[in-house]
């Protein structure tokens, strides 16, 4: 018998390691249940039995490591412990560095809660995930709001409010209407987002946020990456979080919403107001959670689509999958993203070569020069 049907009859290697690809679909499907169960079981109990989709992944993450001959995990908080310690380019998954950055774990190690990466993960694929129930909700909200402006209004709010106070509604600028129409979109804050009883708001980008030891006094303003967690996870530590003590006169906006529409808001106006400074109109897309169509253009069709994605070559996909008809798209990621070592590079190589020159990565503050480029660019081949 030949190593490489040993290989095919017993699921490994000559040298071991699983076959190339079993590792990259088990992680894919690891974050798939993270992300399912960070909503339905709030990760602080895993009662047997198991939900269904949680038991599966862990029998098969048992079958994949009897035949690379690893030792499994026991049980569902192994398998979670395993989730945070455990990264893609682990010899268990060898996820190639072409689809997820090395050291990409799917549970946070110091926040112990889905990492970003997890639900993009979990998003990538058929079906959509985590992101696609973030444009469902959008979808059924708008609906019910009946006329565009009261969409936008409501969805301007939840963007700029992943978090509601009680004394948010007695303050200036609140809303009823607006208000009434949002409310089922937010939620009790769970358990699983205190600590000691309160609740910790990341100053800049307003979502949770919890200390690495949970019985630690809540970190200062010079707390470092190990000392404090935060859902948008890249945000500077300059400032102490902010304080909810009341927790239970809070609502918090459902997380689908916090990471794929609250998250990237702050790029979606960077981008918009250097638009407005150059006298640049748009208006908003359908489809896509943060989009919209230049309206000064001629006869072509320039699009603007703003994301906060910590996976380039995820985005890559997700744009490949869902390209608009326009002929050029500017893709607007945060800067502190566009310049981290490979992060372009792996966006262009990950798109089909088709769109390489239909999508042009850029940020807020590159977006009019791009434009600029990309127009004249138009000119040219005119």
């Amino acid at each position: 018998m030949t190593a490489g049907t040993a290989a095919r009859r017993t699921g490994r290697t000559a040298t071991g390691e699983a076959p190339q690809g079993l590792g990259t679909e088990l992680f894919l499907e690891l974050a798939r249940t993270v992300a399912s169960l960070a909503e339905v079981q709030g990760l602080r109990s895993f009662a047997l039995p198991y939900p269904g989709l949680a038991q599966r992944a862990l029998d098969r993450t048992v079958l994949h490591c009897l035949e690379v001959g690893e030792t499994p995990p026991q049980s569902l908080p192994e398998l979670w412990e395993w989730c945070r310690t455990r990264p893609a380019d682990d010899p268990l998954f060898a996820v190639p560095a072409a689809l997820l950055t090395p050291g990409t774990t799917l549970v946070h190690p110091v926040g112990r809660m889905p990492t970003r990466s997890c639900l993009e993960i979990a998003s990538h694929g058929p079906g959509g995930g985590v992101a696609a129930h973030a444009r469902a909700l959008l979808d059924d909200l708008e609906a019910r709001c009946g006329t565009g402006d009261r969409f936008r209004q409501s969805r301007r709010f939840m963007a700029r409010h992943p978090v509601v106070h009680q004394q948010d509604r007695f303050g200036p600028g609140w809303s009823k209407a607006v208000w009434s129409r949002v409310k089922d979109l937010y939620g009790p804050i769970p358990e699983s987002l205190l600590t000691d009883g309160v609740f910790l708001r990341c100053p800049t980008c307003g979502l949770p946020a919890l200390p690495g030891e949970r019985d630690r006094p809540v970190p200062g303003p010079q707390a470092t990456d190990d000392d404090l967690w935060c859902e948008g996870e890249v945000c500077p530590r300059d400032e102490a979080p902010e304080l909810i003590r009341d927790p239970e006169q809070a609502w918090i906006l459902r997380s689908p919403l916090r990471m794929f529409l609250a998250l990237p808001h702050r790029t979606e106006e960077a981008a918009r107001e250097a638009l407005d400074r150059a006298g640049i109109g748009h208006a908003a897309l359908p489809g896509p959670l943060c989009a919209f169509r230049l309206t000064d253009t001629g006869p072509d069709l320039l699009d603007i689509q703003v994301h906060d994605r910590l996976q380039p070559a995820l985005l890559a996909a997700r744009l490949a999958d869902s390209a608009a008809p326009a002929d050029r798209t500017l893709v607007v990621v945060p800067e502190a993203l566009v310049g981290r070592d490979g992060y372009r590079e792996t966006f262009i190589n990950a798109l089909p070569a088709f769109l390489r020159d239909r999508l042009v990565l850029t940020t807020p503050a590159d977006l009019v020069p791009d434009l600029g480029r990309v127009r004249g660019e138009k000119e040219n081949d005119a």
